[in-house]
């Protein structure tokens, strides 16, 4: 087996295929450069030929200063009974002058008969026509073979005959693609290895996750003597997606130890894998393996005890090696490890038999048997940790709020609110408007706030959710609401749970604003000295 492994990225291509994913230009020139950092060899900007904004693409990536990464358009075999040097198609990639391209063709006898519906002689024409057209005009050629596994297991011979076409036109790499992704990996492994044998090639391996095994078979075609992997930036793809490479490059390095990115370019997979779906403003699962927040995460006391004793006990790897983190969580289910550690976190001394310790469990317990999560909003959480340490002072109490919200024929929707609070002993009354009546609680409480905090102006409210918890009940049932702020420095989210969606996103509103004028973090409050507010979900 090569110890050095390849990586071609076709985020910027086959990701955007999948559903929900839309990539401008600026989006995929920042992928782009991000993809480079992370030590990707190969970046696989879409199909100049296709469309508009591909072709815009590869003209303003020859201004990106990429330190290693090189810029690889997307293409097809010429089209039947057409010379390659006429095909269109082909003559794009020479006026975006690209470096190199990656060129499907058709592997499968069924898919040359029944979809482009011409004789096998010709697809082998073509294949031979394009990769050797490509060659003289300077552009190295990686030639992915579409839907080979299953074109093997039909034809073998037929399917053979064509990657030995393409190798022998000059393509610089062979990949073969489990297109329809319904091929196990030990057929993954025994066709590639077979391959192996009958052609002395780069091979390499695109895989699609229908059967949730893209990871799997990617690996599984490395071990039998791939040496080229392509997969996307968690997972993004048509269908069920394509492999993902936020799995598939620390499986590599780490468990097989073979060489893929540098450890220092490793730490930053985490950092990118969350960069690449805020771009692509798609939520990245919470459980992705390696990348998401609860990748590392703990919530069982058993777990926590052993962890905290030595952390391979509960963890495969050590989370910074891929730029993650460990994460405890504190829920119904938690012991006195669970607080202890997250005490620490905070900086706080608490100890396993400090009465503090019980009072916080059985404090969990209660309001997660109302209805809180602590699972995703670890503000609320530091908020009732501190509260009952004792170490906060109560800067904020509602006197009283009201929410006018007006709707006629020919306007818009207005909401506003009006808020009166006690800010440190003293009376403050102001009214907001806003899109909605939580977004005008927001302006109103802030407004209140602002000629104390005025630095809370940084802050911004990035999501919101609304979960209900019984339905039994009907529109009186309990709904449980976790709010997501950020800053120039951090995000933070907070809970609140009511039979009043208001009441409960006001809890969580509030909660968020305590948090934002901790002293830890002294950017946000501009009080001579500091100040330890926040109370939390004890006075809720």
């Amino acid at each position: 087996m090569d110890n050095r492994i390849t990586i071609l990225d076709t985020t910027l291509r086959d990701g955007t295929q999948g559903e929900g994913v839309s990539l401008t230009v600026e989006d995929k020139l920042k992928i782009a450069k991000r993809l480079d950092m992370l030590g990707i060899s190969f970046i696989e900007g879409g199909w100049p030929g296709s469309n508009h904004k591909d072709a815009e693409f590869f003209i303003r990536a020859r201004e990106l200063n990429l330190q290693q990464a090189r810029i690889t358009a997307f293409g097809s075999t010429r089209r039947k009974n057409i010379p390659a040097e006429h095909d269109a198609n082909l003559r794009q990639l020479l006026e975006i002058r690209v470096g190199t391209a990656a060129i499907f063709g058709k592997s499968w006898d069924f898919q040359v008969q029944t979809a482009i519906k011409t004789t096998l002689f010709e697809n082998l024409n073509m294949i031979e026509d394009t990769v050797r057209f490509l060659k003289r005009s300077g552009i190295g050629v990686i030639y992915d073979a579409e839907h080979f596994f299953d074109g093997y297991k039909s034809n073998r011979a037929y399917a053979m005959s064509t990657i030995r076409k393409a190798y022998e036109a000059g393509a610089d790499w062979i990949v073969l693609c489990d297109t329809n992704g319904g091929t196990l990996p030990h057929e993954i492994a025994a066709i590639v290895a077979s391959v192996k044998e009958q052609l002395d090639c780069p091979l390499g391996i695109h895989a699609h996750n229908d059967c949730e095994l893209a990871v799997a078979n990617t690996i599984a075609a490395v071990m039998a003597g791939a040496t080229q992997v392509q997969g996307t930036i968690n997972g993004y793809g048509e269908r069920c997606g394509n492999a993902n490479l936020i799995s598939v490059i620390p499986n590599l390095q780490l468990k097989l130890g073979l060489t893929v990115i540098t450890a220092e370019q490793l730490a930053g997979l985490t950092s990118t894998a969350r960069y690449v779906s805020e771009i692509a403003n798609m939520h990245m699962p919470v459980n992705q393996p390696f990348a998401g927040h609860a990748a590392f995460a703990h919530k069982g006391g058993v777990h926590v005890s052993a962890i905290l004793r030595d952390s391979s006990t509960y963890e495969h790897i050590a989370p910074g090696l891929v730029g993650n983190r460990q994460r405890v969580l504190v829920s119904e289910l938690s012991g006195q490890s669970n607080l202890v550690f997250k005490a620490q976190e905070l900086g706080l001394e608490l100890e396993a038999n400090d009465p503090n310790t019980k009072i916080l469990i059985e404090r969990v317990k209660e309001l997660e048997h109302q209805g809180y999560q602590f699972d995703g909003a670890d503000a609320s959480l530091e908020l009732l940790i501190r509260s009952v340490h004792g170490n906060l002072e109560e800067i904020l109490t509602l006197e009283s709020f009201k929410i006018t919200v007006v709707k006629s024929v020919d306007q818009a929707i207005l909401s506003e609110a009006v808020v009166k609070v006690k800010v440190h002993g003293e009376s403050v009354y102001n009214a907001a408007e806003g899109n909605g009546p939580i977004n005008a609680l927001d302006n109103a409480l802030r407004k209140c706030l602002m000629q104390h905090y005025p630095s809370l102006q940084t802050m911004h409210l990035s999501d919101y959710k609304v979960r209900v918890l019984d339905d039994k009940d009907g529109t009186a049932t309990k709904v449980r609401v976790l709010i997501e702020f950020s800053d120039r420095e951090e995000t933070w989210s907070t809970v609140g749970v009511s039979e009043n969606i208001i009441e409960a996103s006001w809890q969580a509103l509030c909660d968020s604003i305590r948090y934002a004028l901790l002293d830890v973090k002294p950017a946000l409050n501009k009080r001579a000295g500091g100040v330890k507010e926040a109370v939390g979900l004890v006075n809720h």
